[in-house]
């Protein structure tokens, strides 16, 4: 007897995943890809290349033999090397061998800590605009993202009493992302009080993605969520050399969080990745090791062009709040009269310079666009003086 396969009227995938519309960096990625001579201030990625030691310390190790996998957790070394150095920056303490774990990038560590902590129906509270990977990942996980949006009427400070607000019987994490991409805004003291404080009176466990920790400007000094008084015990704290050491195609990042929820988060990491590379994790030793005068250097330089390209906006009219951490400016593109997805594609196909929209990261960032200066000075003059007649056009 032949039995006809069931006839399928819904979507083969997961409804939660076909609910999640594709990334909005992405689309403007692949169209890049196809277009000659354009600047791109789309990728979020340095264009510095990883400093010699630690690309030497890559090629010894392949060299050695170490092509094999390290424990889950990652090698003992790395994970060593990494509690000494948020000891000495941010005088927070880890247990290298049940509260450190190397991760593929620090976009895996967001991934595995929400599967780990996010049940369905549970609300995760998450400031936007934020990074386009955050609310997928409380998604696909069955959660609820709870958004509080930031303006740059306030610079896009996150307002303690926003996030108390949305707080609700089944709230149970605390999403940050600072300093901030897309917008580049940073915490300060008082907020990072208060919010430590919120999530202490409501029992909130904090995910506090740190991936551009070392890349702050001016007066401001970076602190470790994790380092608040009383905030341990509820943080998942996470970072990564991509950003910082210019290793963004080393894929290696870290989480650190109290004993037994990284038990958890390490279950999810094991059955899906096994462990992050083991060349990777001998560079990043060596990053560890001898690198801070080339991240010293690098964020010299991305200052020099923050100053360029944000005084470079709001010359032209289009107004740019002071970008305090990242390597990204966004600018308020309203007065061309275009949406942000409008305005992204005309000056890509116009005038050949890439942009992301600002609702990409979230509704209130539509009216503004992301622009990221993790390329050359003279990439940037050169974007502007596009960017001017772009502007003339649509004048004229």
């Amino acid at each position: 007897m032949t039995v006809e396969p069931a006839v399928r009227t819904a979507s083969r995938l997961a409804r939660r995943v076909a609910a999640v519309p594709p990334s909005g960096i992405r689309k403007f990625f692949d169209v890049i890809a196809t277009m000659p001579d354009v600047i791109s201030l789309g990728v979020g990625e340095p264009d510095f290349t990883t400093p010699p030691q630690i690309i030497e310390a890559g090629v010894r190790s392949l060299r050695a033999g170490r092509t094999h996998y390290t424990s889950n957790y990652g090698t003992l070394e790395l994970r060593r090397a990494l509690a000494k150095h948020l000891a000495r920056l941010y005088e927070v303490e880890y247990d290298p061998e049940g509260e450190l774990l190397i991760t593929v990038g620090a976009s895996e560590a967001v991934a595995a800590a929400m599967a780990a902590l996010v049940d369905p129906g549970d609300e995760v509270v998450l400031h936007e605009p934020s990074y386009v990977a955050y609310t997928p990942s409380i998604v696909f996980n069955g959660g609820g993202a709870v958004h509080v949006p930031t303006h740059a009427g306030r610079d896009f400070a996150l307002d303690p009493a926003a996030v108390e607000a949305a707080i609700t019987s089944r709230t149970k994490v605390l999403f940050l992302g600072y300093p901030c991409n897309p917008t580049g805004a940073v915490l300060d003291d008082a907020t990072l009080l208060a919010l430590a404080d919120i999530a202490a009176r409501h029992d909130l466990l904090v995910v506090s993605d740190e991936i551009y920790d070392r890349l702050v400007y001016g007066d401001h000094h970076h602190r470790a969520f994790s380092s608040l008084p009383g905030a341990r015990d509820r943080t998942v704290l996470i970072g990564g050399f991509s950003k910082a050491y210019a290793m963004t195609g080393w894929r290696v990042g870290w989480l650190a969080a109290p004993r037994d929820l990284l038990e958890g988060i390490v279950k999810v990491h094991q059955y899906e990745i096994m462990s992050a590379p083991t060349t990777a994790q001998d560079a990043a030793v060596v990053a560890l090791a001898g690198a801070e005068p080339d991240v010293q250097r690098m964020v010299a330089e991305y200052d020099r062009r923050r100053q360029r390209l944000v005084s470079g906006f709001n010359a032209l009219g289009l107004p740019a709040c002071e970008p305090r951490g990242a390597f990204y400016a966004f600018p308020d593109v309203t007065s061309s009269g275009l949406s942000s997805a409008e305005f992204s594609e005309r000056l890509l196909f116009e005038q050949q310079v890439a942009v992301i929209p600002g609702d990409a990261f979230g509704p209130s960032g539509e009216g503004h666009v992301r622009a990221c200066y993790a390329t050359s000075y003279e990439q940037l003059e050169t974007a502007l003086e596009r960017i001017d007649r772009f502007l003339g056009s649509l004048r004229g």
